[in-house]
């Protein structure tokens, strides 16, 4: 992973193609020497295994400088796996997929720029805003990672999201549903800056900040995430893309809590769509998590158009996080955002999904941990 493009380079990330290579073809000698080998294959086997185990935990004590090998910071439990010990030469994540080589698991040693302190930073400090139907809970993987690489992190809940308990069918403008961060962002004592993190709606919710708070923010991520222009909603720039999006289309269900002859008052999720719309790469253990979790998202809001002035809004500076394997917001849809109203830098996360958080939670990390330490 890595940027896909500044503002001084326009041009479209190359994908590399996937490589496979076929197994060599199988001795089909008959000798008896042979013979023994195919007899004594279970055993040979399990050398292996355990001299490869060897091999990986030395190497990893000589990079901890020949003290004990580096706990593996996943933020998912960790256990043993099958019913033999003797046979488990490494542990295994707990998720129910194998970890993608596109994610791995970042040592301390692999983040960029080491020689900058966290006290050297503008600030330490990630505000976390959850996209629509969200909720903070979203974020916990991330939380987890930015706490133990020294990083102070809030996670709100938007009105009616997570455990806020109001009706999101009540919410009649953006200004109500954005008032957690709202009232965060007033809290932060003169001199105290955050950096935004906004996910899908949440984009808008931090545009909303960014115009109200330009001197409380130090920078803005867009992270999959609606990045309005001035005199624009959050359905300007979906409707169109709705209607083509034939997976958002069966997704989508209305809600009419004032009579079918009212405009609707919020948006729900078919449970049954919802895997393949917004969580395709993601664990299952995530996607369970998801269906238990997500609440309707407040329809006035996503239609209300937002007025940005360049001394506030303009002068926070802004971040897009891209994802490839989106099905929510596509990448065709990410990247006319970007090119209507160019950010500072652009990243790209491959192999994620809408929702990074659960299925790239450790390039995510690194994307973020880049960005705070851009100068």
């Amino acid at each position: 992973m890595g940027t896909c493009f500044s503002r001084g380079d326009r041009s479209p990330p190359k994908r590399r193609g996937s490589r496979r290579v076929a197994n060599p073809a199988a001795d089909g000698g008959g000798s008896n020497r042979w013979a023994r080998m195919r007899s004594s294959r279970k055993e040979e086997t399990l050398i292996h295994e355990r001299a490869l185990a060897a091999a990986i935990l030395f190497q990893q004590q000589l990079q901890n400088g020949g003290g004990t090998a580096a706990f593996d910071r996943s933020a998912s439990l960790r256990y043993p796996n099958g019913h033999s010990k003797r046979n488990q030469a490494l542990p295994r994540s707990s998720s129910s997929r194998a970890r993608s080589l596109t994610d791995p698991l970042l040592q301390p040693h692999q983040l960029i720029n080491q020689d900058i302190k966290l006290d050297d930073l503008e600030t330490n400090h990630f505000v976390l805003v959850h996209g629509g139907g969200f909720g903070a809970w979203c974020w916990y993987k991330t939380i987890a990672l930015l706490e133990e690489s020294g990083y102070k992190v809030t996670a709100v809940d938007l009105t009616g999201s997570g455990i806020h308990s109001f009706d999101s069918n009540n919410i009649t403008s953006l200004s109500q549903y954005v008032k957690p961060l709202t009232d965060f962002m007033e809290k932060l004592a003169d001199g105290e800056k955050v950096i935004l993190v906004g996910h899908d709606f949440g984009g808008a919710c931090v545009s909303y900040a960014m115009e109200a708070f330009p001197a409380k923010i130090s920078k803005a991520v867009f992270l999959a995430a609606a990045m309005l222009t001035s005199g624009q909603s959050t359905l300007d720039i979906f409707s169109d893309k709705v209607e083509s999006n034939e997976l958002m289309r069966q997704a989508q269900v209305f809600l009419y809590a004032n009579g079918r002859d009212q405009p609707p008052t919020a948006i729900d999720f078919d449970k049954s769509i919802l895997k393949d719309l917004l969580f395709n790469q993601s664990p299952t253990k995530d996607v369970a998590l998801a269906s238990v979790s997500m609440r309707p998202i407040p329809f006035s809001p996503v239609l209300e158009k937002l007025s940005f002035s360049e001394t506030n809004h303009g002068s926070v500076r802004r971040f897009y996080i891209e994802t490839l394997e989106d099905n929510a917001i596509p990448i065709s849809v990410q990247e006319s955002m970007v090119n209507k109203s160019p950010p500072e830098r652009v990243f790209c996360l491959k192999g994620a999904d809408h929702s990074p958080f659960f299925s790239k939670p450790q390039a995510l990390h690194k994307h973020l941990v880049e960005i705070s330490r851009i100068p």
